[in-house]
């Protein structure tokens, strides 16, 4: 396969689930791949998993400042960039009773002000037929447990496709949002796994489909908003949910 054949592609988080199976399916596709994780560790295990054209590069999503030295580092390898997948987040689901300032400020670095600050960096870097795409979730679109400022989040980042697209339209750059619903990783894995099991029943009942989705069909779409078959698709959101955030549950 070589719908990516000739391209780099930035995904940040990409040391496990979806942005881990993003890069296996990029690669795939003939791209040249950098991913991003806090953990050298991390890095080291994801870049043995995937091999090929890989470029793991220690850099903390919630870090504003930080994302400059990403683009640099960026700049200074690789004569261009094509894709861009914003993937790193903070899932911290909590009542609104036990957020804190801190917290909320995390949360929102990560998910909201850094991938703002990370595209602003690589602006001289993005190609002419570029591709950048914003990974939210259909919390975005539902309210649901404990998912208020996550959601806010998400909502926010995947109004950057409209706002963005608008903005970077004479330089070649398509934005566009991805929308997962309930998807299958090792998020949940702290929870152990007869608690994780009993999470993942309860949200397969919210899922019109009644299952959840995998990584892998979160990373195929990835591949279509990133290849030159989206060409015509800019500024819109693509929901890969189950039908979650549209029908009756």
């Amino acid at each position: 396969m070589s719908r990516l054949a000739g391209k780099h592609a930035l995904i940040t988080g990409g040391t496990s689930g979806i942005g881990l199976e993003t890069a296996r399916e990029f690669l795939a596709e003939g791209a040249t791949v950098a991913i991003t994780g806090r953990s050298r560790q991390r890095l080291d295990e994801a870049a043995r998993q995937l091999g090929g054209r890989l470029l793991p590069i220690v850099s903390d999503a919630g870090d504003v400042p930080g994302q400059a030295a990403l683009a640099a580092r960026l700049r200074a390898d690789w004569p261009k960039l094509d894709i861009l997948v914003s993937n790193a987040a903070d899932v911290t689901h909590l009542p609104i009773a036990e957020w804190t300032e801190e917290a909320f400020d995390r949360l929102v670095a990560t998910n909201l002000k850094a991938p703002f600050f990370l595209i602003k960096a690589l602006l001289p870097l993005f190609s002419r037929q570029s591709s950048i795409i914003l990974v939210g979730s259909v919390s975005a679109f539902v309210g649901h447990e404990n998912a208020t400022v996550y959601g806010a989040a998400k909502a926010g980042l995947l109004s950057y496709a409209r706002g963005l697209s608008y903005e970077l339209r004479d330089r070649g750059v398509r934005v566009n949002g991805l929308s997962p619903g309930p998807t299958v990783t090792n998020a949940l894995a702290a929870l152990g796994s007869e608690r994780q099991a009993a999470v993942y029943e309860e949200l397969r009942r919210t899922v019109p489909l009644h299952r959840l989705g995998t990584a892998t069909e979160m990373a195929k779409a990835a591949v279509y908003l990133a290849s030159d078959e989206s060409a015509y698709t800019v500024g819109t959101v693509l929901r890969v949910d189950g039908g979650i955030g549209e029908l009756a549950y």
